[in-house]
Order: C-alpha cells, then structure tokens, then sequence
C-alpha cells in the first residue's frame, strides 16, 4: 500500500507542508510545483498558494514553475528574481530617493532593482529638464518618453542577470557629460569597504558613475549591510547619503553619521 503520508486529505495542516516545500527548496536549491504537487498529493493551485506564503516570509523565491532557495552563498540572482525581494523596503526607498531630485539636473541610476524603483517615483513627476544617465535596461525602459524626462545609455554589452550594459565604451560617457547625483545600489554594504557588487564589470561601470557625480546616494535596504561582494566600486568616504529601510543595523548607522555621511531611514507609515 503506497504511503499518504505528508498528504492533505489525511490531515497534514498547510503549515507543516509549507514547513516541509521550504526544507525541499534549500536543500535542493529549487522545485517544480508539479512534483512538489505530486509528492504531497495536492493540487498546483494549493502548492503555488503554500508558495506564495513562503515568499513572503522571505524563505524562497517563487519563479516560473517553481521556486528557487535564497542562498546566502548565490552570487547573484536573476534581476526579475531579485525585483521581487524587499519590494515594500525598495519602494519607500526608491520614494524618497526620487523626492530628493530637482528638474534641470542630470542624474546617474545604476541598474540595481532599487534604482528602478526610483525610476518608477520619476514618472510620477511634472518634469522640464531632466537628465537621466543608466545602463540598466528596464530603467530606460521605464523612463523612455516620459515628458521632460531625456535618457542617456552607455554603450556595451547586455548582461542578461542584470539587464545592464557593461563594459569599456560605457565608462568614456561619464568623463563627457555633467552628473549632479549618482543613486547607486549595492549586492553589499560596509563601513570598512563601502559599497560592493558581485560581478567586478557591474563594479566597474558603477565606478564610472561615481566618479563623475558631485554627490553619491546609496540607495540600499538592510539586507545588503554588514555583507562583502567581491568588487568594491565606492568608499564610504565618497558617500554623501545613504536611504535604507528602518531594519538597517544600528551601531553601522551610528558608525556612519559620526563619518558625516547622512542616513535616512524609512519606515512603514
């Protein structure tokens, strides 16, 4: 007699099969709900529901068909992958950080997911004059023809992760052109290094921006502080302001202010 158990009909509660998908998920690294379905004998709708709840207990990242586990050692995740992690945090941020832009400025975004939700508070705007510098791919896109809005992109080459140009020809147009504030994000965020990408040709680009702006605005939430990625593209000297969400680390904002660098820390209203 084949065994039921782990199946619904014979009283495993929802909570000890989402207990069970989400072990699955991290030792495996992924799952497909049809055979997350099959093994606990319940239909794909309940699987994706179970799925939907671990999401947003931040235990896993639901993609086409599945899920994948949050690894503390993945480098870098999908850009339509990583868009749906911290949404609540990124959009406050992203709030905040477009409030802080006058018309008639130019301004850098790198192609980090929280740069785009910024570009998302931008088309909100009446805008006259303003100049936008990215290589982030879904960021142009989003701005692209919005009145009063003029898009610049560096040349390069696409980089699929991270829907982003990279690479030499784009660095050159940040000597040429005028850049008030570069709003940057990060893969990782400390006192000692400052800010870090995962990938050294992302870093590089970012360096770019970084050098050719008056001012230098991390926009980064509390899940990148206190971490290293491997290429670091700005010091924590070269930072003006940092916008984070109110989970952010305390004795690293203390650390930071006391460097003079200015730190918003936003909340849920």
């Amino acid at each position: 007699m084949a065994s039921t158990v782990g199946r619904e009909p014979d009283g495993v509660f929802a909570r000890e099969r989402q207990q069970q998908i989400a072990a699955i998920v991290e030792a495996r690294g992924r799952a497909h709900v049809g055979d997350l379905a099959t093994r606990f004998g319940v239909s794909a709708v309940t699987i994706r529901k179970d799925l939907l709840v671990l999401e947003s207990e931040r235990r896993l990242v639901r993609t086409h068909g599945g899920a994948i586990a949050i690894g503390h050692n993945r480098t870098e995740l999908a850009f339509a992958i990583r868009e749906r992690l911290q949404r609540d945090e990124k959009t406050r941020i992203g709030a905040f950080a477009a409030s802080l832009v006058s018309d008639g400025e130019g301004i850098a975004l790198d192609a980090s997911t929280t740069a785009l939700y910024l570009a998302r508070h931008l088309t909100t705007g009446d805008w006259q004059e303003l100049t936008v510098v990215t290589n982030g791919i879904p960021i142009a896109s989003e701005l692209a023809g919005h009145p009063g809005i003029a898009v610049l992109m560096p040349g390069g080459r696409v980089r699929y992760e991270a829907l982003s140009l990279i690479g030499q020809l784009g660095g050159s147009m940040f000597r040429k052109i005028n850049v008030q504030t570069a709003f940057v994000g990060a893969a990782s965020f400390t006192v000692e290094l400052g800010l870090s990408d995962s990938m050294e040709e992302e870093a590089q680009i970012k360096r770019s921006m970084v050098a050719a702006a008056r001012e230098v605005v991390a926009i980064v939430d509390h899940t990148k502080w206190g971490k290293v990625a491997a290429a670091t593209f700005c010091r924590t000297d070269h930072i003006n302001t940092v916008i984070t969400d109110g989970a952010a680390p305390a004795e690293m904002v203390d650390s930071l202010r006391k460097l003079g660098v200015q730190v918003h820390l936003l909340g849920p209203e």
